[in-house]
Order: C-alpha cells, then sequence, then structure tokens
C-alpha cells in the first residue's frame, strides 16, 4: 500500500466522525422540551400588566424577533456546527473580542436562571400555600434545596424530564379544552372569537406594548440550544435553520393560544390576587381547585428542575472560567475531592440567588425585574449572532459564493434592529445592574488584552 494512502486510512480511524441520525422532527422536539409547552404561564401575571392586557400581542410581536434571530442561529451552525452558542458564532464569526463580551454577557444569564426559579417559587409558596411564611424565609427554602441538591450531585435524568414533558401536556391540555368549555358555555362563539387580547383600544398603549415585548421575550428563551446538535443531525445546513425556526414558531402561536384563553377567560388583570402566579387563579376559574393545583405543581416542579440544572450550569461554567484563570483560581477552580464537585461556585450562586431574591423584592416586582435582567444578556447574544450573520454572508467574499440580498443582509439586520428595539426598552433596573456588569467585563478584556492588541481568554461553555 502507498504510503500517502495508508496516511489517509490511519487519519480516518484516528478521527471518527459523529453518525448523523437526527431527524428534523427529533430537532423540534428537542428544541420544544428545552422551552417548554407552558413557557408563557409563569410570566402571565406580570405580562398582562405590562402589556395592559394584550400579552398575546407581545409573545406574537417577540416571535417575529425571534423567528429572524433563529435564521441567523441557524446560518451560522451551518458554518461553525461544532459550536452551538452565540459566543462562539460571535467570536469566530465577527470579532473574537466582542465574543468575549457576548460570552460574559450570557454567563449573566445562567447566574440569573437560579434566581429566577427561587423567586416564582418562594412567590407562590407564600403566596398560595402558606400564606404566614414570610417570603425571605421561603426564599431561604428554595434556595437551600437547590444548594443541597446540586452538593450531593443529584441531576434531573433524561426520563424525569420526559415525564414531565408528558405531564405537562396533559394539564396544558386539560385547560385548553376546559377552558374552551368554559368560554363557549357563558358567552357562545363571540367568547371564544374576540380580537380583544390582540387590539383592545380602550387600554392599548404602544410604549407599554414595547415595555411588556422585552419581558415575553423570556418566553423563547432556549430554543438556540438546538444548534448544539448541529454534528448529529441529517443536513445540518437545511435542517438546523429549519427547526430553529419552527421551534419559534410552535413556542409563540402555541403559546398565543395558551395567552389567548387566559386573557378571554379572565380578561381585567386588575383582579388577580397576585400577578407572578396568576394563571393558577385562571386555571381555577375553568377547571376548579384540581386544575389549580395540577397547574401550580408542574410550574414549580419545572422551576425546580431549571433552578438545579441552572445553578449546576453556572457553577461549571465559573470552574472553567477559574481552571483557564480569567477568574481566580484557588476559588472558582476548586473541586471537593469526593464528589468531583465545585462546591464553593455552588455556594456563591446559591447566596447570590438568595440575595437577589430577597433584594428585587425589596424594590418591589422581583420577578419582572430578574425576567428582563435575563433579557439583557440574552439579546445582547442576539443582535451579536444577527450581525455575525451579516457579516459573514454580506461582507466576507467567498469563492463561488453568490450573494442574497434579503437573506444575507436584510434579514439579518432587521433581526438586529428588532433585537435591539426590544433591548432598549428593558427597564431601568436591568439596564443599570445589566450595564454594570457589562462595563466590568469590557473593563476586564480591556485591561487582560492589552487594549485589544491580543487575543481575549476563552469561556468554555461545552460542560454547561
Amino acid at each position: 500500500m502507498p504510503e500517502s494512502s495508508a496516511n489517509i486510512q490511519a487519519s480516518s480511524v484516528a478521527a471518527p466522525r459523529l453518525r448523523r441520525v437526527l431527524t428534523l422532527w427529533d430537532l423540534i422536539f428537542y428544541g420544544i422540551v428545552l422551552i417548554q409547552p407552558i413557557a408563557p404561564v409563569p410570566l402571565y401575571g406580570v405580562a398582562e400588566k405590562l402589556s395592559n392586557g394584550h400579552f398575546v400581542t407581545t409573545i406574537l410581536i417577540a416571535m417575529f424577533a425571534m423567528m429572524i434571530t433563529a435564521f441567523s442561529y441557524g446560518r451560522m451552525a451551518a458554518i461553525y456546527p461544532s459550536a452551538g452558542s452565540a459566543y462562539t458564532y460571535v467570536g469566530k464569526g465577527l470579532n473574537p473580542h466582542l465574543g468575549f463580551l457576548v460570552g460574559w454577557a450570557m454567563l449573566l444569564d445562567y447566574i440569573l436562571q437560579p434566581l429566577i426559579t427561587t423567586i416564582w417559587i418562594a412567590t407562590a409558596i407564600h403566596a398560595r400555600y402558606f400564606p404566614h411564611l414570610p417570603y425571605f424565609v421561603a426564599a431561604a427554602i428554595v434556595v437551600g434545596i437547590l444548594t443541597i441538591l446540586n452538593l450531593r450531585g443529584v441531576k434531573t435524568s433524561a426520563r424525569a424530564n420526559k415525564i414531565l414533558l408528558a405531564v405537562m401536556c396533559v394539564v396544558i391540555g386539560a385547560f385548553i379544552y376546559l377552558a374552551v368549555r368554559y368560554l363557549f358555555h357563558f358567552q357562545g362563539w363571540s367568547g371564544l372569537f374576540s380580537i380583544q387580547p390582540f387590539y383592545d383600544p380602550k387600554t392599548f398603549n404602544s410604549h407599554r406594548i414595547w415595555t411588556a415585548t422585552s419581558f415575553a421575550a423570556l418566553t423563547y428563551i432556549g430554543f438556540d440550544g438546538v444548534t448544539t446538535l448541529a454534528e448529529d443531525v441529517e443536513n445540518p445546513k437545511r435542517n438546523v435553520l429549519l427547526a430553529t425556526v419552527l421551534v419559534c414558531l410552535f413556542t409563540g402561536v402555541f403559546g398565543g393560544l395558551e395567552v389567548y384563553l387566559g386573557q378571554r377567560v379572565w380578561p381585567d388583570w386588575h383582579t388577580f390576587p397576585e400577578l407572578v402566579t396568576a394563571f393558577m387563579d385562571v386555571c381555577r376559574r375553568v377547571g376548579g381547585m384540581p386544575l389549580f393545583q395540577a397547574m401550580g405543581a408542574v410550574i414549580m416542579i419545572a422551576a425546580l428542575g431549571s433552578g438545579l440544572t441552572g445553578t449546576l450550569g453556572a457553577a461549571r461554567l465559573l470552574f472553567g472560567m477559574g481552571r483557564d484563570n480569567v477568574l481566580p483560581r484557588k476559588i472558582f477552580a476548586h473541586l471537593k475531592p469526593e464528589s468531583n464537585t465545585p462546591t464553593y461556585n455552588i455556594l456563591i450562586i446559591s447566596a447570590l440567588a438568595y440575595a437577589g431574591a430577597i433584594g428585587l423584592n425589596d424594590i418591589g416586582n422581583a420577578y419582572e425585574h430578574a425576567g428582563e435582567l435575563m433579557n439583557f444578556g440574552a439579546f445582547l447574544a442576539f443582535m451579536g449572532v444577527n450581525l455575525a450573520t451579516f457579516w459573514q454572508f454580506s461582507v466576507i467574499r467567498r469563492l463561488g459564493y453568490k450573494r442574497r440580498i434579503l437573506a444575507d443582509a436584510a434579514l439579518p439586520l432587521l433581526g438586529f434592529a428588532f433585537c435591539a428595539l426590544i433591548w432598549w426598552n428593558l427597564n431601568i433596573v436591568a439596564k443599570v445592574v445589566g450595564g454594570i456588569w457589562f462595563a466590568i467585563g469590557f473593563a476586564y478584556v480591556l485591561i487582560t488584552t492589552h487594549g485589544f492588541r491580543t487575543e481575549p481568554a476563552m469561556i468554555d461553555f461545552s460542560e454547561s
């Protein structure tokens, strides 16, 4: 055998490739699992207040921005199929220093996930189940459970997640059926079909719509996880792009249906006993206490699972940054020998979650502020991916590639502008806290790269 042929054969054996076995429908199902069919339910009461009763409208506006952004994610995944994150798309597709800043903004989202979980569950416990239990005690209980489970290395299994998804579908299916029956029984066809949830001239306010849209966009957080499977899917250039767009479309339409029925069943948000858990009251109106309890249990279990994985994901991310000397190694790269767990990081994340839950609750609207603060980092990442897509397909010259004005320039720039508009309408708390966080990251990369003259440190998102 010639030497060159032997080398080719050896290299083929040494570098096995993943089998592309996932279909388009596999990707879509995976994306739906990531976002969850009840995604808008925890947001319902706060979003109704912010939009003055137009939550369904804000979901659809956000869907438009997310579908364009999903298109950009799909196109970047075709260029960098093993990356699967805005951090890499911006860092490799646009500029490594901008990539670091996007990664720094994403880090804030990881840290905030346990905070949002703590706020929602603590509010539900305090307002719905044990009203005599102070909020700060309920928050301490939630953080304590998350901390202990993570320190013990308890993880949510794939089977448990599938069971939870099935239960969610049953509960939300029951709500849709009972809501339709309730509306038809009391109001007939006029109760089922109305433009009021989309546009009510008595309460419509364009400024409040945009402010609410910046919060309602939380419904779609997680759609980009589809791109992490780019190496495993058949025809990734087509299917990853289609899957990300279709997941956003499904989330907007199905979530919009849930919210539409909720608004028709309970039109006046002013009369909700508690905004954070308002959808549970809607469920009680159409299905009594059984549906009220079932929806509350599903939301809390789902939130607890998100908080559990979010705490561990953030802890692992901090560990990677400590290991690579982006953060002080002695603290953040510490592992408990017996369990190989980043214990210091788990404790730091838990302390931040508790302090944030108490602090935001003291200034009021804790869940709203936490959600919009999470969108601060998310929408910076979305803007970065849209801009990187424009740069890669419209500015960089590729041999033999024929540019398309709509797909290569118009759509990513429109996505960038739309996401920038939503980001601009975040509340002042999100802008101030997020701005301080971003300024710290900017100062860090400016100093460590000697004025952007050297490559910035890498942030490892692979194990988070």
